[in-house]
């Protein structure tokens, strides 16, 4: 089973995500700030990693650039899901080495799942 590491600070977008993952046969692991996030990206090893970037205790570029920067995480693709709308922040992220950046105001959870299941095969 794939393992999806869903880090982010807002309880009910897991609970909805979460569900929508185990139906599509998929194991989610749920980070609440980005300190816990990099914690469980090195325990866990997830197939694909779910990123806020506003978080607690570790910015979610922060956090993006120490897995792309560890040998072993730097494979594991990063989705950004997030509110942030600015092009220099999307540019960032692509550039420290985001697989996809979606805003959540303009994707249903359903669509993120698609996504996922595309970068996944």
């Amino acid at each position: 089973m794939k393992k999806i590491l869903f880090i982010e600070d807002e309880t009910a977008l897991h609970q909805v995500l979460g569900d929508l993952l185990k139906k599509e046969g998929y194991e989610m692991i749920s980070a609440f700030d980005g300190k816990m996030g990099l914690q469980l990206v090195k325990e866990k090893k997830p197939d694909l990693i779910l990123l806020d970037l506003i978080l607690p205790k570790l910015h979610g570029f922060e956090l993006l650039q120490k897995i792309k920067e560890d040998s072993e995480t730097k494979d594991i693709p990063v989705i950004i899901l997030t509110n942030l709308e600015e092009i220099s922040e999307v540019n960032k992220a692509l550039e420290l080495g985001a697989t996809t950046y979606l805003v959540k105001a303009h994707y249903k959870m359903e669509e993120v799942v698609e996504k996922i299941k595309k970068i996944l095969g």
